[in-house]
This record gives structure tokens, sequence and C-alpha cells, in this order.
């Protein structure tokens, strides 16, 4: 990792890679199974409770991009421990939190450990293995990802259930010092990743960056912000920071995003597809539930249990989509994976209309496999066209677009299927309303990743890999 990928990455640096990456996805999916035992530890509102899950999320979204410009300028290893360090400690302060308002702050400081392990694992593998097996460590890399997903609820439940909420942010800490411990052993240290010695932190393009993926985020969640016309207000004012910080950068001689980078087709075309899928992908649960527990009248247990297939799905076949990304190549890996993903989603859109529950299953099994090969595919070739000075700062570009995706998705198809079904007011809409608005959704969904499959033509690789 000094100069140039190994021929192999050791199984134990894989391994940090892999757990830093599992523990941030488990930040988010532990906490959400925590909300009811903490609506009745302290006496607060539901939007207060929110908090709880929100500020991880937007400490995670703002910070994701400086995480890994801060890789870039001073060692990814470096601050891959320091995000450990923060993130282990921070577990350890949410756990011995007297208040919720202490914990909502611990839970920020957690946040921006979280984005730390999301940002620095895919730069550091750019370096840690040969681009021949870059498909692979990514897909390995998802599968962490969606296992974290998948086994939050039901390790968070299982230790609460016996020790109390206290316990869930006390494993976290306990798997952040554990994970810490292998990576001080595993990852031999680093140099400066190739940016000369006169490059310094661009903290007044990270405030304004900061100031306008807040808004940002602020306005598509709602988060229960009191702006006068609605949360939505927010988005003029997060324009205008954003605008602000593109002109910084411009004139910046150490800019926080180097804009020419974004002017590199392939890795343009990835963000833009990354931001896209996670939007659409975003459907399966705001709309999902919806139709599982209104048409299909399922109850809430059930239609957990079936939405559960889907992170179940993406964690085991996220490897073996990195490995076909690998013997395939990423161009056609990607365009496969695309292909899948729109195919998943007309089954997702038919399926369940026709054969209930088991057309549902079904058509999960047959969109997470393809949405894991997008990921891996993307990913590997988005990672493989940066340079070695900006792996940093694109890895944390690759998470902040998925990021924003999510965010976004969670306003805009929400918006979408109430449009569709006519009222706002779910619970009193008919079975039949909900489940026309629901095909049509996701029919939505299948022609937006048929628009990325474009944007995968037109982003096909122009330029050979920096080393």
């Amino acid at each position: 990792m000094k100069s140039g990928p190994n021929p192999t990455a050791s199984t134990s640096a894989l391994s940090v890679l892999a757990g830093a990456t599992l523990l941030a996805s488990l930040g988010i999916s532990i906490a959400t199974i925590a909300l009811p035992t903490l609506a009745r530890s302290f006496p607060v509102t539901l939007g207060e409770l929110q908090w709880v899950i929100l500020a991880y999320l937007l400490a995670m979204t703002v910070t994701i991009v400086s995480a890994g410009r801060l890789g870039d300028l001073y060692g990814h290893r470096r601050m891959l421990v320091a995000g450990l360090v923060l993130f282990a400690i921070a577990s350890g302060l949410c756990a011995i939190s007297p208040n919720l308002g202490l914990l909502i702050a611990a839970r920020a400081l957690q946040g921006i450990g979280g984005a730390i392990l999301v940002a620095l694992p895919m730069s550091i593998a750019r370096d840690a293995v040969p681009e021949a097996q870059m498909g692979a460590v990514m897909g390995l890399l998802g599968t962490m990802s969606a296992a974290g997903t998948a086994l939050g609820p039901s390790l968070g439940g299982v230790v609460m259930a016996n020790l109390g909420w206290q316990a869930a942010f006390g494993l976290l800490a306990f798997g952040g010092a554990l994970v810490l411990a292998l990576a001080l052993r595993a990852l031999p240290m680093t140099e400066r990743s190739g940016i000369g010695a006169a490059a310094r932190m661009d903290w007044t393009g990270t405030l304004l960056l900061t100031v306008a993926l807040g808004l940002f985020s602020l306005a598509t969640t709602g988060a229960g912000v009191a702006v006068p016309w609605g949360a939505g207000m927010l988005l003029l004012p997060a324009a205008l920071a954003l605008a602000i910080f593109v002109r910084v950068q411009m004139r910046s001689s150490s800019p926080l995003i180097p804009l020419p980078l974004l002017g590199n087709r392939s890795i343009a075309a990835g963000l833009s597809m990354n931001l896209l899928l996670g939007t659409v992908m975003m459907s399966t649960l705001v709309v999902g539930s919806f139709f599982l527990s209104f048409a299909l009248g399922l109850d809430e247990t059930t239609t957990g249990l079936v939405m559960a297939v889907g992170p179940v799905t993406a964690a085991l076949a996220g490897a073996p989509a990195g490995r076909l990304a690998d013997r395939l190549g990423v161009d056609r890996a990607l365009m496969l994976g695309l292909a899948e993903t729109v195919l998943g989603f007309v089954c997702l859109a038919l399926l369940p209309r026709w054969f209930g529950v088991v057309g549902y299953v079904g058509a999960l099994i047959v969109l997470t496999p393809g949405f894991q090969l997008f990921l891996a595919a993307n990913n590997a070739s988005v990672m493989m066209a940066a340079s070695k000075a900006e792996r940093g700062v694109l890895s944390g570009l690759l998470g902040l677009s998925r990021n924003l995706g999510l965010l976004a998705g969670a306003s805009l198809m929400a918006a979408i299927f109430t449009a569709l079904v006519g009222t706002g007011q779910i619970a009193q809409a008919s079975a039949s309303s909900i489940a026309d608005a629901f095909t049509v959704s996701f029919l939505i969904s299948a022609a937006l990743t048929a628009l990325a499959m474009v944007l995968a033509v037109l982003g096909r690789r122009r330029f050979a890999p920096v080393a």
C-alpha cells in the first residue's frame, strides 16, 4: 500500500475494511430498533426521538467528502484509525447518555466517525488490491454494508431485550475497539497520497459544503424543522451555499473537490448513476411497506419479515456480484446490473399484483442482485479512474452521492406515491388505489433506472486509470 497496488491484499487488511463498513451500517440499523425502547425511557415526542436516527445520517452526509479529502492529505490509514477511535468513543458516550439531548449529540459525533468508516475503505482498497480484483473487493464492501442493515434490527433486538438500549451502543463501541486493534496490526503505514507538500485542507469550502448539504438534508427529510412555508424552503439557501461553494472551489489553490475531477466523463456518470439508483431503490422502503400493509393486509411482523428479504439477499449477493464484475469487466457488469435492476423493478410493479407476497419476494430476489452488481461495478469503475491524490475525496463523493440519493428518494418517491394514491391519508385509501399507485411508482423507478443505462453508455471509460 505504500506506492501502489499489491499483488494480493492480506486477509486481515480486508477484514479491517469489511469491519469498518459493517460498523458504519450497524450504526444506522441498530438504532432504528432502539426507538421504541427509547420512547419508554425518555418522555419526548416522536419528532424529537427521530433525531436519534437523523443526527447520525446528517452528520455522516455533511462530513463524508471532507473525511475522504483528509485521507488524501494525511494518509488513508491514519484517518481510518482516527475514524475507528472516534466511532468507538462516540458509541460509548451514546451508551452512557443520561438524557436524549446528550444521546443525540453523541450520535452526531458517531455519524462523523461513520463518515470516515464509509469514505476510507474504498480508497484504501484501491491501493491494496490490483485492478483485476477491484470488483470482488467492492462486492465484499457492499455485502458488509447490506449485512449491517439486515443484522442490526435482529442483533440489536436481542441485546436490548436482555440488557437494555445502552447495551446496543456498547456493542458498537466494543466492535469499534476490536476493528481498531486489528487495523493497527494489519494496515501498514502509508505515505501521503501523492498530493503536493503545499496542499492543505480547504476549510472554507468544507464549511460551505457542510451548510449546503445540511440544508438539503433537512429539506428532504423534513426532520421536524419549523420553517415558514415548510422545510422545502431550505432548498433555496442550500442552492445558494452550493453556488458559492463552486465559486470558491474554482479559485482555490487546494480545493476540497477538484472540479476538473468531475469533468472526467466516467467519474461524472458514475456519481450521477449512484445518486439516481439510490433515489429509486429508496422506493422499496417508502412504497413497499404501504402496499404490504394496506393492499395485502399483512400485519407489522409479517411486513417486516417480507421487507427483510431485500437486505438479506443483498448481503448474500454482494460478494458474488463483485467476482462477476471482475470476470466480465466493469463496463459489461455495469450494464448487466442495470438491466437486471430494470427487470426487477418491472417484476416488483407487476408480480405482487398477481401473486401477492410470493410475487413480492420473487421480485426482490430478482431486483437486489442486479443492484449489487451495479454497485460493485460502478464503484470499481469510478475508483479506477481516480489518480492516487484524489482517491479519498472520490470515495467520499461516492458515499455522498448514494446518501443524497437515499435522502432525495425518501421524499420524492413518497411524494410520487402519495400523488398517485390521491390522498395523504393512506390508511383511508382503498386497496385498489394503493395497488395501482404501487405499480406505477415502480414502473417509474424502472424508467429512471433505464435512464441510468443511458448515462452508463455516455460515461464509458475514456481514460486509463492514473497511478
